[in-house]
């Protein structure tokens, strides 16, 4: 690891995997299923996120035209009465649409598939949670996600630069320390803004996990860049390693995972 380019591919492939690793376990991605009917296995993506202004479309592709559907919904953590919604069959598929929500409001929802007096739901025996948000513009968004990369990516580099006493400990510490400001203390409440309404869930406001993981990130990054500015760098460089093994493990945790969550007991008027 002696070689610069050695801990530069090192750095992209732990940045990599985290990245890869937060496409796959986050509750907001789709949630992945499949299904056997009549001796054929369906495949399906049922949506966990839903952002804009209109409706949820929720879409079944089943080519057989002998099968109907239905939607059953209600909000989430409520004890309200599940609603149906008729599926209609469209190219090839059966679609129906779950109400807008407020903005981190959460619908739970699940799929009855009918043919010849069968049924399947999907998925099978449980619902899936949707969370609905604000549009966020791409031109914010986009800056948003580049900076918390770079910032990864950054952080690899500089815990395994720490590691040998690289020359260039403390201008890759000050560059993680900046992206992950720019990316997640100013960016990341210009997003959450437009997404749910508020620019910071965190302590000491709440307790959205999000919101708090990067305030804990940003601050080994800051005690990090403040212990190497102007001491020592081989005394100083358990430091850096420990704010790259925190942002590490903060990445580890699943993307919105104990997210902004709407409370309907506390609203006046409940859409939906």
């Amino acid at each position: 690891m002696q070689k610069r380019y050695v801990r530069w591919i090192l750095a992209v492939i732990i940045t990599l995997s985290a990245a890869v690793y937060q496409r796959l376990t986050g509750p907001t991605y789709p949630k992945r299923i499949s299904v056997e009917m009549n001796g054929q296995i369906y495949k399906y993506k049922l949506p966990r996120s839903h952002g804009g202004d209109g409706d949820l479309l929720i879409r079944a592709s089943v080519p057989d035209t002998s099968y109907e559907g239905d939607i059953f919904y209600r909000r989430y953590k409520t004890d309200t009465e599940w609603r149906k919604a008729e599926m209609k069959r469209t190219d090839g598929a059966l679609e129906a649409f779950l109400p807008h929500q407020p903005p981190a409001g959460k619908l739970e929802y699940f799929i009855e598939l009918k043919q010849s007096g069968t049924k399947y739901d999907l998925p099978n025996g449980t619902t899936v949670v949707v969370r609905f948000k604000g549009a966020v513009p791409s031109t914010v968004l986009f800056p948003h996600i580049l900076f918390m990369f770079i910032a990864m990516l950054l952080s690899s580099m500089s815990g395994l630069e720490a590691l040998v006493s690289g020359d260039r400990t403390k201008k890759y510490v000050l560059f993680t320390t900046v992206a992950l400001f720019i990316g997640g203390m100013i960016l990341g409440p210009v997003v959450q803004k437009f997404a749910f309404g508020a620019y910071w869930t965190g302590v000491p406001y709440g307790w959205d996990l999000t919101d708090n993981k990067t305030l804990l990130a940003m601050i080994g990054w800051a005690l990090a860049l403040a212990r190497v500015w102007k001491g020592n760098i081989q005394k100083n460089r358990w430091w850096v390693v420990a704010a790259a093994i925190i942002l590490l493990l903060i990445y580890s945790i699943p993307h919105s995972t104990m997210g902004s969550e709407l409370d309907y007991s506390k609203m006046e008027v409940v859409t939906g």
